[in-house]
């Protein structure tokens, strides 16, 4: 466990970017509880804004937790009961809603990551970038089973279509990545609108030159100059030396048994 006392300088945006008209993307920054989250809505009418907005929803109920293993078991409450919600939706609809989720944890020295769907979670460290999620999509698969080259995937037909999303079906499939936090990491979430637009080498450049709260908002600026086509969402999460900001809270390790 790292034994330097760390701290935390969060910032979030959302847009409906230039050709929406609905912005069906939420987000959540509660640094009180040591969690951060972005959610991508599909389906249709309103239906994606209400299936994202169930998950932040129900995410902002989690509280103080009193353990690790205590906050772990209501994040996975929460998320279960907004799919329960979506799932009911559905069905009072007649149609297929959901929503991408991604969410960073972060506690003492720890951080951990999870996932469904494209929406995706970024650590900076030591002036590189490197994705900590992997993309639940149809062209991610392609890409792991060497069907395609990194290059076509870039205007692969089908490359939007998504594999897993919460509220698509009974069981929720999230995949999770845990590590230590280091003094001066940068988490950056974001929906796809936002990489859609901008380059991994962008959002570094954006991220390590300025505040959460300015590297949001420069971020925001360049993918609606670059026509925004999607909704963007930008979650900004900078790890300082404890001087400064609000300290990070106890372990995420979940305990055996």
């Amino acid at each position: 466990m790292n034994s330097v006392a760390l701290s935390f300088e969060s910032f979030g945006v959302s847009h409906r970017g230039c050709v929406r008209e609905l912005n069906e993307d939420s987000y959540l920054v509660e640094p009180e509880t040591g969690l951060w989250v972005v959610a991508d809505g599909m389906g249709g009418h309103d239906a994606g804004e209400i299936a994202s907005a169930s998950i932040i929803d129900h995410l902002a109920t989690i509280g103080i937790a009193s353990s690790a293993p205590d906050l772990r078991a209501r994040f996975e409450d929460r998320l279960t009961r907004a799919n329960a919600e979506i799932r009911r939706i559905s069905e009072s609809r007649g149609v297929t809603i959901g929503s991408t989720v991604a969410a960073l944890l972060a506690m003492d020295g720890r951080f951990a990551c999870l996932w469904a769907g494209d929406s995706r979670v970024y650590l900076i460290r030591n002036a590189a970038i490197s994705q900590i999620s992997k993309d639940h999509t149809e062209v991610q698969e392609l890409l792991d089973r060497g069907m395609i080259s990194a290059a076509e995937a870039l205007t692969w037909p089908r490359r939007n279509v998504i594999t897993h999303a919460v509220g698509v079906s009974d069981d929720i499939v999230i995949d999770f990545q845990q590590g230590e936090i280091l003094p001066g990491d940068i988490f950056v979430l974001s929906t796809d609108g936002l990489t859609a637009h901008v380059t991994d080498a962008e959002i570094e450049a954006a991220a390590v030159s300025a505040t959460p709260q300015a590297a949001c908002e420069d971020l925001l600026q360049t993918v609606l100059a670059r026509g925004g086509t999607d909704n963007v969402t930008i979650v900004l999460v900078k790890i300082g030396d404890g001087r400064n900001g609000q300290s990070l809270r106890p372990d995420l390790s979940r305990a055996e048994g």
